[in-house]
């Protein structure tokens, strides 16, 4: 009994020792290495995106690496996927936290996969650096360990549907929704939008997470004789909604929110995507770009990875150079603590992409909240407006 007892013990005063030596190394930084962690879908049905802001981190990591260092530190990148489910976000989240040890989550994409796996992250004090999605709760309430680069859902529809409703006299304004947090924000920007323009949803309708048919939806917008659809959809119900619409004969103008803001539209869509609006930020960068800075860096990125960059590669390439900034800002006693210290001072200037300014405090945990309007034309993207702002 009584070395039953003792081994428990001797284990208890390990844990402690090794406490006492974690507390004093920051978890996921050492002489010559920063851990960052990413969750992205690489299985789901944005696996599209996942990959390719993947792709656009690992592209950031390489350069930087090669270029030098942060403060004599390379970066090391530890990718897991969720498949776009929350439960499988917070066993990412679990794995990245506690196995890998990282010192930053940086780029998670999805609202629903953020919101399952912060807690865990906030658990080990682990900051939630630019999750890829424009939900608010990226930054609200206001939280230590929340950062965020991308206007949100609500305010680019809140701020473009009053000017599409004037640029083309829509009488009758309907929305369809992905039944979550994405869809909702996206819904609820669509309502004030409509308030602000005097004037309420003439039909509303949703679709579950991960739907492939929509022709009830369509069919109840069709009838209700909308003439401006909001769409809270991301890829494929994008091009499932819009092709359904004009299979049917039904030709409203339509208009996206950022999710729905890639190459893929129009890639898998076809001809039957010519004229969908969406709002943006970055541009997606299309190998032929006018821009030489633009038209070197989409081809080194297709050269490395054998395909073309999309707006999502240039999501997770921003969001990697934006940490290496604030990082080195820093300086070289790498905290959680110097971290948030540096980047609440910090100031993000346009870059080639077309960033707007982005600027942080304390109390300002959103860089942006400006977007502006693209259109797809003649199977490309082209950006059809300035920044809109709040």
């Amino acid at each position: 009994m009584k070395t039953q007892t003792l081994i428990p013990l001797a284990a208890a005063a390990g844990l402690a020792l090794g406490s006492g030596l974690a507390s004093a190394q920051q978890q996921g930084v050492s002489k010559d290495e920063i851990r960052i962690g990413t969750i992205q879908d690489l299985s789901g049905p944005l696996a599209g995106f996942g990959k390719q802001a993947r792709n656009g981190m690992q592209l950031a990591v390489d350069e930087l690496n090669e270029q030098g260092s942060v403060q004599g530190r390379k970066l090391k990148l530890f990718v897991e996927d969720s498949g776009y489910d929350p439960k499988k976000a917070v066993l990412a989240a679990q794995k990245l936290v506690n196995q890998e040890k990282i010192f930053i989550m940086a780029g998670h994409i999805g609202t629903a996969q953020n919101m399952a796996a912060m807690p865990v992250q906030f658990e080990k004090n682990i900051v939630n650096f630019f999750p890829i999605t424009a939900a608010r709760e990226m930054y609200e309430p206001l939280n230590r360990l929340k950062y965020s680069f991308a206007a949100t859902y609500y305010d680019q529809i809140r701020m473009a549907l009053p000017k599409m409703i004037k640029d083309k006299g829509a009488k009758k304004v309907c929305t369809i929704y992905q039944d979550d947090e994405f869809g909702l924000e996206v819904q609820r920007g669509a309502e004030a939008g409509l308030k602000a323009a005097g004037m309420e949803l003439a039909e509303k309708t949703s679709f579950k997470r991960g739907a492939t048919d929509f022709s009830s939806q369509v069919a109840k917008m069709k009838a209700a004789n909308c003439d401006l659809v909001v769409l809270g959809t991301i890829i494929r119900e994008t091009i499932g909604t819009v092709g359904e619409a004009r299979k049917t004969g039904f030709n409203p103008t339509f208009l996206g929110s950022s999710a729905a803001y890639t190459d893929l539209i129009h890639k898998l869509g076809g001809k039957p995507m010519d004229g969908v609006y969406a709002t943006m930020t970055v541009q997606n960068p299309y190998t032929d770009e006018q821009s030489q800075p633009l038209r070197f860096w989409a081809n080194k990125y297709k050269t490395k990875f054998n395909e073309d960059p999309t707006v999502f590669s240039v999501y997770g390439y921003m969001i990697v150079q934006s940490f290496v900034q604030a990082a080195n800002k820093a300086g070289p006693n790498l905290t959680t603590d110097s971290f948030i210290k540096a980047m609440d001072s910090s100031t993000f200037e346009p870059d080639m992409f077309g960033s707007p300014k982005m600027t942080f405090s304390a109390t300002k945990r959103l860089g942006n909240d400006q977007s502006r309007l693209s259109q797809i034309v003649d199977g490309k993207w082209k950006v059809v407006s300035d920044y809109l702002a709040p």
